[in-house]
């Protein structure tokens, strides 16, 4: 197994970007560049976007598989990266690798802490029983977690959640041992015996327990005890302000797809499925261990908020971020203001 150093940035300048999962216009896989953006010479229009998404049963996800970009974005070749982790969604905004991203609460609070320069325009949802500590049948309480390894990909919701469950349970993390591994390296050293347990997203968690792992806590959970965790959108400040058009499309693309899972959730759950590599029934079981939102959601005060008015969101990634700061996880942490004014109302 691979095991990251814990960096001030959280491997920020050490990870490299992969390779393109899919685009949608073309077959053909290819290494992601660093070039930005530009718009095509003769049209005017965008010559192509790049979307680093991850592999959860979400709206993004919905929206590639359906194919959505073809509707949204005729004259653009819209290319997917796919990522393990919101950290290497962060590396690849850092670099101008991507122009739009997933990540997690965590990642996001992070990286604005570490200044990347980027904006979240959409709440893509709220965490639930998706992301949960599944751990050996040996485990049966939380002080049983003492001694034991339990993987987590850093700068995650899940690192954020396992913390905060540790720090609930009156637990030291040091009384175990924390190891820093994405998703895919989980479940192979799951299944090797190497970790004891490992706070993860579906489908990997699916995929432990069904390998004989049990579900010692969600971060349904943790919400209910007052560490909600939540995914949303991000594009860079560059991007942004140079395409307000095609984030204004692109948000319209994503309300498509939430539209289609509340409305037809037999078609979400064959496109969903073939995206997780899951059958369509567990593919819908994982969507639902989510809340979906939409854009007519955003400007509730318990979400983003409005310009004049800071939402919920900002005072969670604030409260996030000091959270990290007080497990030593990252040097400092903005004021929520700083957060606020990172939320781009489109």
């Amino acid at each position: 197994m691979q095991i990251k150093r814990r960096t001030v940035l959280l491997g920020l300048a050490s990870l490299s970007l992969p390779l393109i999962a899919t685009s949608c216009n073309q077959s053909s896989q290819k290494t992601a560049s660093n070039t930005a953006a530009s718009p095509a010479s003769n049209s005017g229009q965008l010559a192509r976007i790049r979307v680093g998404y991850q592999v959860y049963a979400g709206s993004e996800l919905l929206a590639k598989g359906l194919g959505l970009a073809k509707q949204f974005f005729p004259n653009t070749k819209v290319e997917y990266l796919r990522f393990d982790a919101g950290r290497d969604v962060n590396v690849a905004m850092a670099a101008k690798g991507i122009d739009i991203g997933l990540v997690g609460s965590t990642a996001a609070a992070v990286g604005i802490s570490s200044g990347i320069s980027y904006q979240i325009f959409y709440l893509d949802d709220l965490i639930g029983k998706l992301e949960a500590l599944v751990v050996k049948n040996n485990i049966r309480s939380f002080a049983d977690l003492r001694g034991k390894k339990i993987a987590v990909p850093f700068s995650s919701t899940d690192h954020y959640s396992l913390l905060s469950l540790l720090k609930l349970e009156n637990i030291n993390q040091n009384e175990l041992k924390i190891l820093d591994m994405v998703a895919t390296d989980m479940l192979a050293a799951w299944q090797r015996g190497d970790i004891d347990g490992g706070y993860v997203w579906e489908p990997t968690q699916s995929k432990m327990r069904q390998d004989g792992g049990t579900i010692l806590a969600t971060s349904e959970d943790l919400a209910k005890r007052g560490y909600a965790t939540f995914d949303v959108a991000v594009v860079r400040t560059e991007f942004a302000q140079q395409y307000p058009d095609v984030l204004k499309q692109y948000r319209l693309m994503l309300d498509k797809s939430v539209k289609i899972y509340r409305d037809d959730p037999q078609t979400a759950a064959k496109a969903l499925a073939a995206e997780l590599g899951v059958s369509p029934k567990e593919a819908l079981a994982q969507a639902g261990q989510i809340i979906w939102l939409d854009s007519s959601n955003q400007s509730d005060p318990k979400y983003l908020g409005t310009a004049n008015q800071s939402g919920a969101i900002s005072k969670g990634l604030k409260d996030t971020a000091d959270f990290m700061v007080e497990q030593k996880a990252i040097p400092t942490a903005p004021s929520q203001e700083a957060y606020q004014q990172r939320i781009l109302y489109l």
